[in-house]
């Protein structure tokens, strides 16, 4: 359309009858002259709403989730810190109790044998160039470790120490090839040296040719002169073989130790020997035998006939 005189004056006549409507419509409230014609749009119009909002909402929806996307985010970034977190927690807890449960035993190992102790950890592992087992404690002078001194934990004998260094010391383990201890038998009181072999179980030459072991027989050390390198009464290891008697001198057996050394984490050094040789004391109990379960044999005897008379 030309803006021309004509189209102005009729754009002005529009807008009039617009306002006027509005007014009408507004002033006539439910009853308002326009109410049918609004509903014949609404009519008209209505489906063409929906489908453009049907259109729009999804865009919408999806603009929320976005946006709350973010929320979701943090609050799993939040759910895996926390749960990263109690899993290290259980997992301290969890190796709290163990080293608990280590001094534990190892307490009651030494105050069965009444040895004064210095409590440490292994801190770190021999090199293996050494091809010596020996192990790093986080003790050494200035916590009154010395030279020649018994290393125990819960299970046993570890090893001896070896040298010192003013807050560390290293241990010679009971399984290495230059490692050697005297023993004694439980009960028979024979008397030996172990020496290590490794991974490999202990062999021990008995003084007696002629001793009577068998296998499950345990042995103790036996104790040094002036109680170093050794104190006596810890547990060393149980017998699992037994070489035949040739009527030599000696006798060799073999110990499976009681000490796992490829485990070791508290230790506790022996900074004050027993005032009396302990012997077996210290040997953990052994398990009490199942008593065998009891037999009941059920005889049965015929009855008589009602009227006496034997069949």
């Amino acid at each position: 359309m030309r803006d021309t005189r004509e189209s102005r004056l009729l754009l002005v006549l529009l807008i009039a009858i617009a306002f006027a409507l509005i007014t009408v419509d507004i002033r006539g409230g439910e009853d308002s002259p326009v109410d049918g014609a609004r509903q014949a749009a609404a009519k008209v119009f209505g489906p063409v709403e929906s489908g453009v909002a049907g259109a729009v909402d999804p865009i919408g929806n999806a603009i929320s989730a976005v946006r709350d996307s973010d929320k979701r985010h943090d609050r799993i970034s939040q759910l895996e810190r926390e749960n990263a977190a109690l899993k290290s927690k259980l997992g301290s807890d969890d190796r709290n109790r163990s080293k608990i449960h280590q001094l534990d035993t190892m307490l009651k190992t030494a105050g069965a044998g009444q040895y004064g102790i210095k409590g440490a950890q292994v801190i770190a592992i021999g090199s293996a160039q050494g091809f010596s087992w020996t192990v790093t404690i986080d003790a050494g002078a200035n916590d009154g470790i010395k030279r020649d001194m018994t290393v125990l934990n819960g299970d046993g004998l570890v090893g001896r120490v070896t040298t010192v260094g003013p807050g560390t010391s290293t241990i010679l383990l009971a399984n290495d090839p230059d490692f050697t201890v005297g023993t004694r038998m439980e009960k028979t009181d024979e008397l030996g040296f172990a020496t290590g072999q490794g991974d490999r179980p202990l062999r021990v030459q008995l003084l007696n040719g002629k001793a009577k072991v068998k296998k499950g027989d345990r042995l103790v050390t036996f104790g040094s002169e002036a109680d170093k390198p050794f104190v006596p009464g810890v547990p060393v290891g149980r017998v699992v073989r037994v070489d035949p008697s040739g009527g030599d001198l000696t006798r060799t057996i073999y110990v499976t130790p009681y000490v796992g050394f490829t485990k070791l984490d508290i230790v506790g050094v022996v900074v004050q020997p027993p005032r009396s040789d302990p012997r077996d004391e210290v040997l953990p109990a052994k398990p009490a035998k199942p008593k065998p379960a009891p037999t009941v044999t059920v005889t049965v005897t015929p009855s008589a006939p009602a009227d006496g008379v034997q069949q």
